[in-house]
C-alpha cells in the first residue's frame, strides 16, 4: 500500500512558521523556525498547572532531527523510550546486548534534565525468534540476566521501569487471562512477580511498573471488564506477596472499536488508587481510521476523545503523568503501519501535532484541559 510521503523537515518548518496558530504566539519577526516551535505554549508547562507531568515517547529520530528534538523537549516534562529498549531491540541475537541506541536515548533525556520511563523489560510480544526456541530453564535464565544487566546499567538514570508490559490478553484463553508468549509459556504467571522482584533488586531507587493496554475503556478488545479485574487481582497478589509495585501504566491507545465511559474509568482509577499505586497514562493516541468526514472533522473528533479521556483521568489525584505515544503524526506507529490506513491517500492523524510539526485540534484540546482551573 502506498503512503503519502512525509514532508521534508525543511518544508515542515516552513509550514510551521506560517501557521496562523503559531503566529498568534510568535516571537519577534526575525525568529527562526525553532523559536516558532518554542513559541507555542508548552503542554508540559500547562499540565503542571494540574499537578501532572505531560510527556511523550521518543526514539532515535529525535536525536538526529533538530526540529523534532525541539518540539519534544519544549512540550515534555517526562519521556518514555519507544522501541529501542525492548528485548528484541537490545538482543536480536542470543548473547551480549547492543545498548548503542538505548544509551543515546538515556543521554538525551539526561542532557535535558527530563525523567525517563524505561520501556520495557519483559513483554510476551516483540521478541527475537531465538528466545522461543530455548528450554524453559534457559528462558528463565534470560529473564533474570536481561533484567539484571539492563536495570543495573541504567541505575539512577531511569525514573520508572515498565518491568512487565501487557501481561494480560484474555483472548489467548490462558488461565487468569494472561497473555501467551515465551515468558508465560516457560514460567507461567509467576514470571510477572519474578520480574518485579528482579528489577527492584537491580535498582532499588527506581519506580517499578506494570503497563497494560485496554482497561481504560468500557469496551476495548472485547474484554475490558476482565482486564480490569485481573489487573487488580495481580496487584493484590503482588502486594500480598510483599512485592513492591509502585506504578500502573495505562496505555490509552483509543482504537475505533473501543467505547469510553468516564464514570467506569473513574471508578477503575479509584480502585487502583485505593491500592496505593501511582497511575501513569503512558501511550495515548487516537486511531482515526474509521472516523469519517474531512481532515478537520477527523481532527475535531480526535481532539474530543483526548479531552474526554484526560478530563476523566485528572479527577484522580494518583494520576501523576500523562504521555502520548510520540508527539507528532510523522513518528506514530499508526502512521508507519500501512494496515492501519483507511485508504492509501488517507494518512492517520492520531497525535497532537501533525507531520509538519504543527499543532492540531488535539493539541488545543489538551491545552484547554490542562489550563483549566483545578
Amino acid at each position: 500500500m502506498k503512503r503519502l510521503s512525509r514532508p521534508s523537515r525543511r518544508r515542515a518548518l516552513g509550514l510551521l512558521a506560517a501557521s496562523p496558530f503559531v503566529q498568534l504566539y510568535s516571537s519577534p519577526s526575525d525568529a527562526g523556525p525553532l523559536d516558532s516551535i518554542r513559541a507555542v505554549p508548552s503542554l508540559g508547562a500547562l499540565a503542571a498547572n494540574r499537578g501532572v507531568l505531560f510527556g511523550t515517547a521518543f526514539d532515535v529520530n529525535a536525536l538526529t532531527d533538530p526540529a523534532l528534538a525541539a518540539l519534544t523537549v519544549h512540550h515534555a516534562r517526562i519521556l518514555t523510550t519507544d522501541s529501542s529498549m525492548k528485548f528484541g531491540a537490545l538482543r536480536p541475537q542470543e548473547g551480549p546486548a547492543n545498548f548503542t541506541s538505548a544509551d543515546r536515548l538515556v543521554a538525551f533525556a539526561a542532557s535535558h534534565n527530563l525523567p525517563l520511563r524505561g520501556h520495557t523489560l519483559i513483554w510476551n510480544e516483540w521478541n527475537p525468534a531465538w528466545l522461543g526456541k530455548l528450554s524453559s530453564a534457559r528462558i528463565g535464565y534470560w529473564l533474570d540476566r536481561h533484567i539484571d544487566e539492563v536495570v543495573s546499567r541504567y541505575a539512577g538514570k531511569i525514573a520508572v521501569w515498565d518491568v512487565v508490559n501487557e501481561p494480560f490478553w484474555p483472548g489467548h484463553g490462558k488461565p487468569g487471562g494472561f497473555r501467551d508468549g515465551p515468558w508465560f509459556s516457560a514460567l507461567g504467571k509467576g514470571y510477572v512477580l519474578r520480574a518485579l522482584k528482579r528489577a527492584r533488586a537491580a535498582d532499588p531507587g527506581c519506580k517499578i511498573a506494570i503497563n497494560e493496554a485496554g482497561p481504560e475503556f468500557e469496551r476495548s478488545f472485547g474484554h475490558a471488564a476482565p482486564l480490569r479485574s485481573v489487573l487488580l487481582q495481580l496487584i493484590d497478589e503482588a502486594q500480598d506477596a510483599g512485592v513492591r509495585l509502585d506504578c500502573i501504566g495505562l496505555q490509552g491507545h483509543w482504537f475505533p472499536q473501543f467505547e469510553f465511559e468516564p464514570q467506569g474509568f473513574r471508578a477503575f482509577l479509584a480502585a487502583l488508587a485505593k491500592r496505593g499505586v501511582a497511575i501513569h497514562l503512558t501511550e495515548l493516541d487516537v486511531d482515526d481510521s474509521k472516523i469519517g468526514g474531512s481532515v478537520a472533522d477527523r481532527d475535531r473528533e480526535v481532539a474530543r476523545r483526548y479531552a474526554a479521556l484526560i478530563t476523566a483521568a485528572l479527577t484522580e489525584p494518583k494520576v501523576e503523568a500523562i504521555l502520548t505515544w510520540q508527539i507528532a503524526d510523522g513518528e506514530s506507529w499508526i502512521v508507519h503501519d500501512p494496515k492501519m490506513w483507511a485508504a492509501p491517500d488517507r494518512a492517520p492523524r492520531p497525535l497532537p501535532f501533525d507531520a509538519a510539526l504543527q499543532p492540531k485540534a488535539a493539541y488545543h484540546a489538551l491545552a484547554r484541559v490542562f489550563a483549566a482551573t483545578r
